[in-house]
């Protein structure tokens, strides 16, 4: 199955995952036992690309890996994703490393260490900015330079999916060039103080999207985990902007790490597709609902073949 869709060029990291699986995570200066390992590809800018080729959209992955046996795990799944792997460069550092642990009801922790990532700035966006330039949807994360995410924004003429995760202090410009700005209400609330230092961030999610949007940010995206999303776009009366809450499947979760990743992957998909953000937001939930399913990251995304689950066929206590 496929759709005539744009093209989505990631610009972002690639890491390798060493995946622990415990029964519950230990308490500071506690040994616990795992009860399983695995590495496995990972990095938010390889796990975005990888969900948006599965969902259909022609993927150019724009990014750095060490020049070591790593690189190998690292990118092992995009090409045989479909990713366009042209621009990514080996350099003369350590592929990027995520130490992800789990327990049992899919609940992670993650320490991740750079490594080549930190090579994808200016210079390197600047080398794909005709690529950058190209794409339908330009998807960019917290996880490679400041410089080299706001290259990247500068050089988008399509649409900038900025997930700022983490949220690490870009430009004012940056943020406001998103199209959606995805972020989950941890992440909001940062964002919004990184951009009004003296304002009184609002505990309500409605209120908070209401207060991003007021500051001139087209769309925003906030996501809830098992509860699904919230959604803002359009509209000029951005001081009580129009905020629409789009529910999540609910499923046995078996490991949630990626499932962001697999959000914004579908959701860059579908705004390639000419989807409307609500549209698209509906599907990239039923995407992320489907990767918790799942272990890893990468492995756990859906294709177009596959079957997505729906609202309101619950099938356990937790959700995506």
């Amino acid at each position: 199955m496929s759709r005539p869709t744009g093209t989505v060029v990631v610009v972002g990291s690639l890491n390798v995952d060493q995946v622990v699986t415990v029964d519950r995570h230990p308490a500071p200066g506690e040994t616990l036992v795992a009860t399983s390992f695995a590495l496995l590809p990972g990095g938010k800018g390889a796990n975005q690309a990888v969900a948006a080729a599965r969902r259909g959209a022609p993927t150019v992955m724009v990014g750095s890996v060490g020049r070591d046996g790593a690189a190998e795990v690292a990118t092992s799944l995009l090409a045989d994703s479909g990713v366009d792997v042209t621009h990514v460069r080996a350099v003369d550092a350590p592929t990027g490393l995520a130490t992800v642990t789990v327990d049992r009801t899919g609940e992670n922790t993650i320490v991740v260490v750079p490594g080549a990532n930190a090579s994808t700035g200016e210079e390197a966006v600047l080398a794909a900015s005709d690529t950058v330039a190209s794409a339908a949807v330009v998807v960019l994360q917290g996880e490679v330079p400041a410089d080299g995410i706001a290259a990247a924004a500068t050089a988008a003429t399509g649409r900038v999916l900025l997930n700022l995760a983490p949220v690490v202090p870009v430009g004012r410009e940056v943020v406001l060039a998103a199209d959606p700005l995805v972020v989950n209400e941890h992440e909001a609330a940062l964002v919004l103080a990184q951009l009004v230092p003296d304002s009184v961030v609002p505990t309500d999610e409605t209120a908070l999207v209401g207060a991003l949007r007021s500051l001139g940010i087209r769309s925003v995206v906030v996501t809830l985990g098992a509860r699904g999303a919230l959604v803002s776009a359009g509209g000029r009366d951005v001081d009580r902007p129009v905020v629409v809450a789009v529910p999540s499947p609910r499923v046995r979760a078996v490991d949630s790490s990626g499932a962001g990743d697999a959000f914004v992957g579908a959701l860059a998909a579908g705004l390639a597709a000419g989807d409307t953000l609500l549209d698209a937001a509906g599907q990239a939930v039923r995407v992320g609902a489907f990767a918790v399913q799942g272990v890893g990251t990468q492995p756990s995304y859906p294709t177009l073949d596959d079957v997505l689950p729906r609202v309101g066929t619950e099938d356990a206590e937790v959700g995506a």
